[in-house]
């Protein structure tokens, strides 16, 4: 869900005489009036020159007003990886390192593309991939550190997953009301993030807020419908029934 990109390369259709193309510099208007889009030619020639990592790297720091999506060619080949932006049907070429991405998306943003703003959000993203692997490794403490970090560097996107993910690192340490908050934050900044929601949602259920637990789980799945298949979202709706069958039993 989260970052969740698209599986079908859609073919690119600029609005007439709106293409450029930019190889050298990026100069991109931000469009605030309405979300944009980022597509990412993972094409050959832009798959051998990095365009996976790139897609990569725009998926993880874009903000909620910006979708990233793979894509077929974008021509200039030679020139790339290019990722295109729309609905302006600005391209963009050689977006080959993760400090170019951020760039990117930074100007898109509507912040100012600076050298400590781009380290500043890279390493924002390096912390919530380490906090990643404490997770797996069970060390919550930790990446729970990592994650405040990485909030405190105030990235220029992604900053809703890292909230997102800290609710989830604090619901697991116990820390209930430090996990709602989180979660309701990212939401602040997300309003349609179901992966949010379902974090609000398993925060009540521990609390034992029942009817908050379903109207988030509900709010989930009612903006991100494919995620009825899941089986870990199967599971929560059974130990919500779970727990309120036994509650009407008493």
């Amino acid at each position: 869900m989260t970052a969740t990109l698209c599986l079908l390369c859609i073919p690119l259709r600029f609005p007439p005489n709106r293409t450029s193309f930019s190889s050298t510099s990026i100069s991109l208007t931000p469009i605030r009036a309405q979300n944009q889009e980022i597509r990412v030619c993972t094409n050959r020639t832009c798959r051998r020159q990095g365009s996976f990592q790139t897609l990569e790297t725009l998926s993880a720091l874009a903000p909620p007003t910006i979708t990233v999506n793979p894509s077929g060619c974008l021509g200039k080949c030679g020139a790339g990886p290019n990722v295109a932006v729309l609905p302006d049907g600005f391209v963009v070429g050689h977006c080959a390192t993760p400090a170019r991405a951020a760039e990117v998306i930074m100007q898109l943003s509507g912040g100012v593309s600076d050298s400590l703003g781009v380290s500043k959000s890279l390493e924002a993203l390096a912390l919530r991939k380490r906090a990643e692997c404490e997770v797996e490794d069970g060390n919550f403490s930790q990446a729970d550190l990592l994650l405040s970090k990485a909030i405190e560097l105030k990235p220029c996107g992604g900053i809703h997953i890292i909230f997102k993910d800290r609710s989830i690192v604090r619901l697991a340490l116990g820390n209930h009301a430090g996990a709602l908050e989180d979660a309701n934050e990212a939401l602040r900044v997300a309003p349609r993030y179901p992966e949010a929601y379902i974090c609000q949602g398993d925060v009540f259920l521990s609390m034992d807020h029942f009817d908050s637990a379903e109207m988030s789980y509900s709010t989930a799945l009612e903006i991100e419908p494919s995620i009825r298949r899941s089986k870990s979202f199967k599971a929560r709706v059974a130990k919500l029934q779970e727990k309120l069958n036994a509650v009407r039993t008493q």
